[in-house]
C-alpha cells in the first residue's frame, strides 16, 4: 500500500505549531487534538521540525518545569525524516521501526501534505494481510 492511500483514508489535515509558541501552548494543542506530535512550521507548509509529547517529557526531566515557558524550537527535532505520497507503507514501517520514529510528515514538492503515524502504517499492513487472507480462504473453498 502507498502512503497516499493511507492519507486518503485518514485525511491529510496536519496540526502544526509555530517555532515561537511555548511548550505549554504545544501541550494544549496536543491535548485539544488528541495527538502525540505536531509538525513545527511557520506557515503550515514548510517543515522547521517536529515535536512530540516524548520530547516534552524528556525536557521536563532535564530542565524542570521552566521548560513549559520555553519556545517549541528549543525542544523540537530538526532533522525530520519525511516521505512522499508514493512511498511504500511497508518500507516506511521498516524505516520507522529501525529509527524509532513514530510520526513522519508526508511532503510533495517541498510542501507538507500530510502526516502518518506508526499506527497508521501498521493498520494499513494489517488490512493488507487480512485482505490477502480472505482471498486465500476464498480460493481454498472454491
Amino acid at each position: 500500500m502507498l502512503i497516499g492511500k493511507i492519507l486518503q483514508a485518514k485525511g491529510s489535515a496536519v496540526t502544526t505549531v509555530s517555532p515561537g509558541a511555548t511548550v505549554k501552548d504545544l501541550l494544549g494543542l496536543l491535548s485539544e487534538h488528541n495527538i502525540g506530535a505536531a509538525v513545527v512550521s511557520e506557515d503550515g507548509f514548510s517543515i522547521a521540525g517536529i515535536v512530540s509529547e516524548r520530547d516534552v517529557v524528556r525536557q521536563l526531566h532535564e530542565r524542570g518545569p521552566g521548560v513549559l515557558q520555553a519556545p517549541v524550537s528549543s525542544i523540537m527535532t530538526t532533522e525530520v525524516r519525511t516521505c512522499a505520497p508514493d512511498a511504500n507503507a511497508d518500507d516506511l514501517r521498516q524505516t520507522m521501526t529501525t529509527h524509532r520514529i513514530r510520526h513522519v510528515p508526508v511532503v510533495t514538492g517541498g510542501r507538507l501534505v500530510g502526516l502518518v503515524s506508526i499506527g497508521d502504517v501498521v493498520k494499513s499492513s494489517i488490512e493488507t494481510l487480512e485482505t490477502e487472507r480472505a482471498h486465500l480462504v476464498d480460493y481454498l473453498h472454491r
